[in-house]
């Protein structure tokens, strides 16, 4: 796993007011470090070094250079604006590299499913992120669910995906991941067109008998004249 180095700075006003404030207003975040059985400690961060860490991928693993020296966690929760959708806190949890812990890591698709290109239908990817527990350097950025050989009648659960080495999945095995769906109008197609030619069988009998009747009735007449 990728351990990117950024810089942070202790907060001692976390009770003044306006505080949080200016220091978004600087492009700083707003942050906490707990974990390890050791107090929180209130810190700040800068907008573009966020970026930085979300590049490397989730769950990468941050060294947070303090003054009081550099410490090691990952990004446990990122709260944005309602609005704006800017970040505007960020929890650090601290690892340490020869504690086991658990995370979660998202979920990727991979390979092309030949039973869509023949058949049609949806790929319905239920479960986006699985919990796992690891040591900090065995965290992957991802697990992959191979969709090539799915169809309608298969579907991959968590049981079925590949474990990196040194991880294991957390929860229940059977949860599914992805599997094929059909749209509910493709599937009440025919029988809704069959319904409609049902439903005009009725009237076009009704019809053929009435003109039935019609040249009954006509024909009768012409005789009584004669």
């Amino acid at each position: 796993m990728e351990k990117i180095k950024i810089a942070a700075e202790q907060r001692n006003r976390t009770g003044a007011r306006g505080e949080l404030s200016k220091i978004r207003a600087q492009k700083n975040i707003p942050a906490v470090l707990y974990g390890a059985g050791r107090e929180p400690v209130s810190i700040t961060i800068n907008e573009k070094d966020l970026l930085s860490v979300q590049k490397a991928g989730g769950n990468a693993i941050v060294q947070l250079a303090l003054p009081s020296g550099a410490e090691e966690a990952i990004i446990k929760e990122i709260q944005y604006h309602a609005v704006t959708d800017n970040p505007i806190h960020i929890d650090f949890q601290r690892i340490s590299k020869d504690k086991m812990l658990e995370t979660t890591v998202p979920i990727v698709l991979k390979g092309d499913c030949a039973f869509l290109k023949t058949n049609g239908g949806i790929i319905d990817h239920v479960l986006r992120e699985v919990y796992i527990k690891c040591l900090p350097a065995d965290i992957p950025h991802h697990i992959e669910a191979d969709i090539s050989t799915l169809t309608l009648a298969t579907s991959i659960t968590v049981a079925d995906l590949e474990v990196p080495k040194g991880v294991t999945f957390v929860g229940d095995a059977g949860r599914i991941v992805v599997h094929i769906i059909i749209p509910r109008e493709e599937a009440v197609a025919a029988p809704a067109a069959d319904a409609v030619t049902a439903a005009a069988q009725p009237e076009l009998s009704a019809a053929k008998g009435k003109k039935e009747e019609e040249g009954a009735a006509a024909a009768a007449a012409a005789t009584a004249k004669k």
